[in-house]
């Protein structure tokens, strides 16, 4: 077991998932702005203060799975410190687009509800 190469993975693992989750949930709720305007109906104070705590929840998920997953045993050298490195990040990756993934869906199924009340409302406001 080599104690130096297990330090390493962990200082080259850590950064680099913090970054990427941090860089997912950028562009996710850079983007995701425009579907919370939309479900709350122009409303940008709720719209934008509901992306921020859907923004927080991400990085909770995400980081904690990732500092969860953390664990390196029995590096012998280089070679085995960087498939494990790849298995990790690799892994944690997958993990990450399957989230943003769902996130982009639960966007589109908020959306989808909220056009669906606003016809029955307007539907009401008809009669």
């Amino acid at each position: 077991m080599n104690n130096s190469l297990e330090l390493t993975a962990y200082v080259i693992y850590l950064p680099i998932s913090i970054l990427l989750t941090t860089y997912v949930s950028h562009h996710l709720f850079k983007n995701g702005k425009i579907f919370m305007l939309d479900i709350f109906n122009q409303k940008t104070e709720i719209a934008l203060a509901t992306n921020k705590l859907f923004k927080i929840g991400f990085y909770l998920l995400n980081i904690g799975f990732a500092l969860r997953i953390i664990e390196i045993y029995s590096l012998n050298g280089y070679k085995d410190l960087v498939e494990t490195l790849s298995a990790k990040i690799g892994g944690f990756s997958i993990y990450l687009g399957v989230v943003m993934i769902l996130f982009i869906l639960f966007f589109l199924k908020g959306r989808k509800a909220s056009k669906k009340e606003n016809l029955i409302t307007k539907k009401g406001n008809a009669l």
